[in-house]
């Protein structure tokens, strides 16, 4: 039996998710129908079908849009060789890419302008990671394991995906560190602000949980973190794309719900109610960050 439900705050959306969406839904009252988007906005199978019902049209290659087409590129960037080709396809487009992925790719480029070799910490064929490593020659490293088996360089810089997990990143740091004492950071942290954010109330969490439920996808990159980040903790703790995935009688005790950075709160409120316990949000963090449009949709 389900004794209480302790709600994580901040959870869901985050400010490039948000505005990702925003891209396209304005996108849609500008241009009319059909906008297409290259690769999911975000990481959420909900908000792409959404978009879709209101018109926005999914696709991976740029071939796949009509001469003339407007196009929103995702959330987590693109290489500049994409953009390139949608120029010369004559293709109106418009950048979705969050502001903290579009940092990461500039500080590639300054890296690689000052004759640094570049270290990419992140996990290899994601989206994001696939964007950073053609914005400059970089080796990617996704564990301790992977720090290793690098060559000493005298010059050397690291980057992060903005969605790892924070321990896991601050080990691969400590490995870079321990292997290249000269090896030169980024000026700010690259990891986002809403994944250490959950990450840390999860942590806080997971002293007081039976179960900790994760709402959102599996291709979710800090969805999964999440996940990861409560069962190193020795907690129980599952991945859910809502209600339908999990059996109330088999949960029991007191259970910590949060959601990843691209999950809409309908999902985590259909589940309180499903559960039906009592509920206490508990949170330390409160987010107020906005990012505005871009120029093509202001």
């Amino acid at each position: 039996m389900v004794k209480k439900i302790l709600l994580a705050n901040p959870r869901g959306f985050c400010a490039g998710a948000e505005r990702a969406i925003n891209v396209v839904e304005k996108a849609l009252e500008i241009y009319g129908k059909p906008v297409y988007i290259r690769h999911q906005i975000v990481h959420n199978e909900y908000v792409v079908k959404s978009l879709e019902n209101k018109g926005a049209i999914t696709v991976e290659k740029l071939r796949e849009v009509p001469k003339g087409g407007v196009v929103v590129f995702s959330a987590h960037g693109v290489a500049p060789s994409v953009k390139t080709e949608a120029k010369k396809m004559g293709l109106k487009t418009i950048d979705a890419t969050c502001p903290l992925v579009a940092k990461v790719h500039l500080e590639a480029q300054r890296f690689a302008n000052e004759g640094y070799a570049i270290i990419l910490i992140g996990h290899k064929g994601h989206q994001e990671v696939i964007g950073t490593m053609a914005y400059a020659e970089m080796e990617l490293v996704g564990n301790v394991e992977d720090v290793a088996k690098l060559k000493k360089v005298d010059k050397i810089a690291y980057i992060t995906q903005t969605t790892l997990s924070v321990d896991d990143a601050k080990e691969i740091t400590d490995a870079l560190k321990k292997k290249f004492p000269h090896i030169v950071s980024p000026a700010k942290e690259d990891i986002c602000y809403a994944t250490q954010n959950r990450q840390n109330i999860v942590k806080e969490l997971a002293k007081e949980a039976d179960v900790i439920l994760v709402v959102g996808s599996e291709t979710s990159s800090n969805s999964k973190r999440l996940v990861e980040t409560a069962k190193k903790r020795g907690v129980k703790s599952y991945l859910v794309p809502d209600k339908s995935a999990i059996k109330k009688e088999r949960l029991s005790g007191v259970i910590v719900i949060t959601s990843g950075a691209s999950v809409p709160e309908i999902f985590v409120k259909e589940l309180v109610d499903y559960l039906d316990a009592p509920v206490e949000n508990k949170g330390f963090v409160k987010e107020d960050i906005h990012f505005t449009l871009p120029k093509e949709l202001s």
